[in-house]
Formats: C-alpha cells, structure tokens, sequence
C-alpha cells in the first residue's frame, strides 16, 4: 500500500507531531503502508518527511519525495533548507514533475501523490488552498483519507 501526504505549511509542530507520528505509524500497522510520497513543502510536508525518516530505522518502508519543480528548495528559509536537504538525502527516490516553476504545478504535484497513493494522511484544519484541494481531490478518487 502507498500513502501520500498533504498538510497546511502552517503545521502546529509541537502539539501535533506526536499524532503525525501516529498517524504514520498506524498505517505502516494496520494498513500495510511501506511507501509514502510526500510534496516536500515547508510545515507539515517537511515536519511528516523527517517522521517517515526516522520510522525508516524501526520498519522496511519507502520514501519519496514529490518535488513540484527544480528551484523548490530556493523557496525555503534557511532552517527549511536545511531539513529539506537532510529529508532528501534518506529519500529512496525522487521524482521532479516540472523543470520550472508554473501557475499550477503544486497541484500537479499533488494530483500525482493522490493518484499513487491508496490513502492520504491529511493535516487539514478547514482553509481554502492546496490541503483543502488535495483532500477534495481524494475523496473523489475513493481514497482513504486519515485526518490529524
């Protein structure tokens, strides 16, 4: 099974990470997850990439990094940068949707994890954009969707 996630770039780190961490868990448990995509965004992205990181040392599972266009990580702060570099480098592959930036291309990008996926763990805390989308776009397709 594959998973994708899709959260608000405002992730509550602290007073959530422990139920991302669960949350991510519980699907490798229960649900046989050993792939996870992920879109690579500042917030809830990064915060849910370093969490299947670290679960890479406890279970055999996959992750793959999604990124919309070459230059996503100029976009980032320096603290981001760092995290992105890092998440990268324990990634099991990486897949790059566009050569440049367009209006658009992060939701290309999260129509291909939700189209690759058979669940989405989803920090979505009711604002218009990408999350609200992504999660729209998952219930359509009959996905499977865990909310934190």
């Amino acid at each position: 099974m594959e998973c994708a996630f899709t959260g608000h770039r405002n992730f509550d780190y602290y007073n959530e990470i422990n139920n991302l961490r669960r949350a991510a868990e519980s699907a490798i448990i229960y649900e046989d997850v050993n792939t996870f995509y992920n879109g690579m965004a500042r917030g809830f992205d990064l915060a849910a990439a370093q969490t299947v990181a670290e679960l890479k040392t406890k279970y055999k599972i996959k992750l793959i990094a999604c990124v919309p266009f070459y230059g996503q990580r100029e976009t980032l702060n320096s603290f981001d940068k760092k995290i992105y570099d890092e998440v990268l480098e324990s990634c099991d592959e990486i897949i790059v949707l566009s050569q440049s930036y367009y209006p658009g291309c992060m939701y290309a990008r999260n129509r291909y994890m939700v189209d690759n996926s058979d669940m989405v763990i989803a920090y979505y805390r009711g604002r218009r954009g990408g999350t609200q989308y992504t999660v729209k776009y998952a219930e359509e397709k009959g996905k499977k969707i865990i909310y934190i």
